[in-house]
């Protein structure tokens, strides 16, 4: 009986743009994966709060961004949970919701140089598969050098024109892909929006309209009007896809 391929794309979404969408496509098609869970962090513990959209706002952009495919789901599954969004709680619950599937965590390299910040880290890798892709600035070799000599077996580069064996998953491993990753970050969309900069083509078309709706990221007046978010800073820059605790 085929198993399913569940992958697990998380991340503050702060917003959700066209780089996360591509990355996603990219290792949906590579790894035949059923499905994709975008699931955004209710409270991120890595990062601080201000500057960070409300919960219920950025699990509405990520539904607006996957809309119409197929593969894509977005998950309110931490947001549902209310507390600080941890890798391994989440891991559980998603082992329940899809019994006996193959689970892909998919993030960027710079997210997997911090696994060992992780809580219970080390239970994270022995339970799923793990697709390290490609992040400007960063290189995949460096994410060899991340764990200890324990886990080195575990590494599996993919080339771009390899394809993907079945046996690869009798065991958990820690595939690296690269991707032609888009240059795009949250922090610049945001950036772009309080400072009144273009910014059209970051994000899709439906993300676009809801964040000039809501006044999301339009600076200290637009706080003042809505009084629903804290304005961004600008101080901090996004980690990439999937961006884990």
């Amino acid at each position: 009986m085929k198993k399913d391929r569940i992958g697990i794309f998380g991340g503050t979404f702060n917003p959700i743009h066209n780089g996360h969408l591509k990355a996603a496509r990219l290792v949906q098609k590579k790894f035949s994966l059923d499905r994709i869970l975008f699931i955004p962090s209710f409270i991120p513990p890595h990062k601080e709060s201000g500057g960070i959209a409300p919960a219920l706002d950025r699990l509405k952009m990520v539904e607006l961004a996957v809309r119409g495919r197929s593969r894509f789901i977005a998950s309110a599954l931490e947001i549902r949970a209310k507390g600080k969004s941890y890798s391994i709680l989440t891991l559980n619950r998603i082992k329940k919701l899809y019994p006996g599937a193959w689970v892909f965590f998919i993030l960027g390299v710079d997210a997997f140089l911090e696994i060992e910040t992780w809580r219970e880290w080390q239970r994270v890798l022995d339970q799923c598969f793990f697709i390290v892709v490609t992040r400007p600035g960063y290189r995949l070799r460096e994410v060899t050098k991340a764990l200890g000599a324990a886990y080195r077996r575990r590494f599996r580069p993919v080339s771009r024109f390899e394809k993907i064996r079945e046996q690869w998953f009798a065991q958990p491993r820690i595939f690296l892909l690269p991707i032609d990753a888009a240059d795009i970050s949250s922090t610049e969309v945001r950036r772009r929006v309080r400072e009144g900069r273009p910014w059209q083509g970051c994000v899709p078309a439906a993300v676009e309209a809801y964040v000039r709706k809501r006044g999301l990221y339009q600076g200290q007046s637009a706080r003042h009007r809505k009084l629903s978010w804290v304005s961004p800073t600008g101080k901090r820059r996004d980690a990439g896809p999937g961006t884990r605790r």
